[in-house]
Parts: C-alpha cells; structure tokens; sequence
C-alpha cells in the first residue's frame, strides 16, 4: 500500500479564473512595464547590459568575496560584480565589475585603490582591466530579447504537434506570463537583471512548460470520456486535481534545492537562486490558473471540440 503525503483534492480551480485573471493582468502589466523602463535604460540593469568597466587582479593572501564588496562598498562601489576566478595559478583572482559611468580608466584606477587601501597587508595585482562598451551591452540586450522570444515560438510549436493548437497559444501565453511576472516582481525590488538573471528566466520557462505539459496530458485522457460541452470545464478541473499533488511535491522538492543553492551559493548565485525560486512558484501557479483556465475560456467563447450541449 502506496502513502500518499497529498490525498485527493476536489479544488474548483476554474471558479477562481476571473480572480486569477486579474491577479495575473496586474503581473504582467508590471512586467511590460519594467521590460519598457530596462530597454530604456532605467532601471537595475547589469553592466554587461550597460557596459562598465572590468578589473581583473589576484590578492596574495587568502580574501573572501563578502571582503572586496565591503571595501567596494565603502568607496561607492556597491552594485560592484564580483566573482572569484578558479583555475588559474593564483587562487585568489577575482574579477571586479562596475558600471560605465565616468571615464573607464580613473573607475578602474579608484577600484584598486580601494581594494589596496582597505587590504593594506595584502597586496593586490592588477592583471588585467578592460571596458565593456555599450555597444556590446546593446548587442546582448537584443540577443536576450530574441532568445526569450524562440524559446516562446519554439514552446508554442511544440505543445501544437504534441496536442493541439489552442493547446499551444495557451501554454505560450502561460510562459510569457511567467516570464514577464518575473520580470515584474525583479523590478519592483531592484534586483539587478544580470545574465545569470535571465538564464534563471530561461530556465523557468522551460521549468513551467513541464509542469503545463502533466496537466495538459491529463486533460487529453479525460477529455475522451466526456461528450457533451458542459462536460468540458469539469473535465480539466478534474485533470488539474489528479495531478496537483504531483505539481505540487514536485515545486517543493525542487524549491528545496534552490532554498539551500540561496542560504550557501554566496552573494554571486544570491539573485539567480531568488529568481529561481521566483520562477518556481509562478510556474506551478500559472499551470493550475492560467494555462488551463485560458484554454477552457477560448473553448467556451468558440467551441471547436463540442458544439452542441
């Protein structure tokens, strides 16, 4: 005899779509909004979107990241990026990163005066400095753009051959909902949209399509045992709980690996773990509120599969 943590469930999901349709139009409204406002260059955007200037260098001393930002910090450096570089024959090399304002050179000049100032008996060579131009930073910014917009069509094409074309523009609409909550929810706190940033966007969305795919390979059984159209919504309201203790176990044993990557990633992976877990709880979210409930919405406005009752 199998235990079950969640037993049967019994929720009308789709009594709660009205709600969650403008719980989720107030999401996406912050988010084009936030996507306007970091095209534009106005918002918590990192340098490699910006441009900035870069200093590459290693200590001869054992140093710990949470150090150099504290010494960044006090010299006005404090949405400095750093990450500490492996591999090399000094260990303890690091790459210091801050944004373009100013002329690149005195920024680099002030970045290891800081660090020497604040490490006095431990010196620190400079091994390399570079800057990054906004004209790469713009290039980046249009590649992003354009890979969140393949994933979508790649994702829309997919769930089509898989199951159906309404099927397809439901999950897009899902995904590019999750997307640009994220987005949203990264503004409103000024996280700083870095590339690890948007690799966690990336991966979510492929994250959530997975959830839509369970729910939606449920639907496809149950809906061959039901005939008639007021038979439709209780069908996927029917698949939806079948499946929600599987969605469910499935975010949290995952959101448990991603809690434990943000308590000890260290500040480097403290935003992409965030965004992950952001990503998680909007994904399972819009699986059971938004990509569904969209798909019964365009059936019960233009019925295709059921046209009378």
């Amino acid at each position: 005899m199998k235990m079950r943590i969640i037993g049967d469930t019994h929720f009308d999901f789709l009594s709660k779509r009205k709600i969650a349709f403008t719980c989720s139009g107030i999401l996406v409204a912050i988010g084009l909004f936030a996507v306007v406002m970091l095209t534009l260059g106005k918002g918590n955007v990192g340098i490699q979107f910006t441009g900035g200037t870069s200093v590459e260098g290693y200590f001869a001393q054992p140093v710990d990241v949470g150090q150099i930002r504290q010494a960044l910090s006090q010299a006005g450096y404090a949405d400095a990026e750093i990450v500490q570089i492996t591999g090399r024959t000094q260990p303890y090399t690091f790459l210091v990163q801050v944004k373009a304002e100013g002329d690149a050179t005195q920024k680099a000049q002030s970045v290891v005066s800081a660090l020497k100032q604040y490490f006095p008996n431990n010196a620190f060579t400079t091994d390399s400095i570079h800057e990054v131009g906004s004209a790469v930073g713009k290039t980046l910014q249009s590649q992003t753009r354009w890979a969140v917009i393949i994933s979508l069509i790649g994702i829309m094409i997919y769930i089509t051959v898989r199951f159906d074309f309404r099927f397809g523009v439901a999950a897009t609409i899902a995904t590019f909902h999750d997307v640009l909550a994220m987005m949203g929810i990264f503004y409103l706190l000024r996280i700083e949209i870095t590339i690890l940033v948007v690799s966690a966007v990336l991966t979510i969305a492929g994250w959530s399509l997975t959830d839509t795919v369970i729910v939606y390979d449920r639907i496809r059984e149950n809906l061959k045992k039901f005939h008639r159209k007021a038979d439709f919504p209780l069908a996927v309201n029917n698949s939806i709980n079948e499946v929600l203790a599987r969605t469910i176990m499935t975010g949290i044993t995952t959101l448990v690996t991603v809690v434990a990557l943000l308590i000890f990633g260290g500040p480097v992976l403290r935003d992409f773990s965030f965004a992950l877990i952001v990503g998680i709880t909007i994904g399972t979210y819009s699986s059971w509120f938004v990509a569904s409930p969209i798909y019964v919405e365009w059936e019960n406005r233009s019925p295709k599969r059921y046209r009378s009752s």
